[in-house]
């Protein structure tokens, strides 16, 4: 009897939590989902990836993302060739743009972007 192990207690050499690794991983997600909208092939390696694409937060953040950049970057070169080039001055508000949802990925919300959103799950996407 004395070599029965209590189910309380952690194994030889284990942790007392078995979710102490979870914060890690929730931060690690949560900056994946933030760098997913400033740089866009974060998203892509997110939705490349087996690990990461069946969590839903990643991949609702990864889809919106590039959704996201697609709209705001042919918005620009639309701009851009309308005026001549004189439009090419609103690449950086395009980066701007992306710090808001990147904060708010980070922040671990799953927000909406309204019509967009709505279009992505509309497809299928997230």
């Amino acid at each position: 009897m004395s070599e029965q192990l209590d189910q309380n207690s952690p194994p030889a050499g284990g942790s007392p939590s078995q979710g102490a690794g979870e914060p890690s991983s929730d931060s690690n997600d949560k900056l994946m989902a933030a760098l997913s909208y400033p740089i866009p092939l974060v998203g892509l390696i997110i939705l490349i990836s087996d690990t990461m694409k069946v969590k839903p937060f990643l991949k609702f953040h990864a889809v919106q993302s590039l959704a996201l950049n697609v709209v705001l970057w042919v918005g620009f070169m639309a701009i851009s060739f309308v005026t001549a080039g004189c439009g090419a001055i609103c690449a950086p508000v395009i980066l701007l743009a992306m710090l808001y949802p990147a904060y708010k990925a980070y922040q671990g919300e799953m927000f909406a972007i309204p019509t967009l959103t709505d279009f992505i799950k509309n497809q299928g996407w997230a």
